[in-house]
């Protein structure tokens, strides 16, 4: 069963590789392989939905995969079936209630947020005063 699902993860993993590669005009990079897959993935586009296309294309390369990686036999399925429609096990989503912010000593949060303290603009004018009056007195 590991083998089983590493190579269906790998091959999900490359035909997503591949596909994309496609669409940027870059399969020609590709090698011979993949190539192979793209052109038999295009066929199945014509005669079904693309989402039956994509999954029979990813069988065919998760069979290659499997029988490359050591597999055994006929390779399990490794996609499990809702049984249950998930609607029936859905429930609300509510966010957690707001924590409380704690107020320090200057009146700023503590988680240190875009609130700055205040300091108020005479203090500073008062502070830039003294500072100007001092290099004044010291340059005399």
């Amino acid at each position: 069963m590991l083998i089983a699902r590493r190579a269906d993860t790998r091959a999900r993993a490359d035909f997503a590789t591949w596909k994309m590669m496609a669409k940027l005009n870059g399969s020609s990079a590709l090698p011979p392989e993949a190539q192979e897959f793209l052109a038999s993935y295009k066929n199945l586009l014509a005669q079904m939905s693309e989402g039956e296309a994509t999954e029979a294309t990813i069988g065919a390369i998760y069979k290659s995969y499997y029988a490359e990686m050591g597999g055994a036999g006929t390779p399990p399925d490794v996609r499990p079936r809702p049984a249950v429609p998930a609607a029936d096990n859905v429930t609300a989503f509510r966010r957690p209630a707001p924590k409380p912010k704690k107020v320090n000593f200057f009146g700023a949060t503590a988680a240190g947020g875009p609130q700055k303290r205040p300091l108020p603009v005479a203090l500073i004018f008062a502070c830039l005063v003294v500072v100007y009056a001092g290099i004044r007195l010291y340059w005399r």
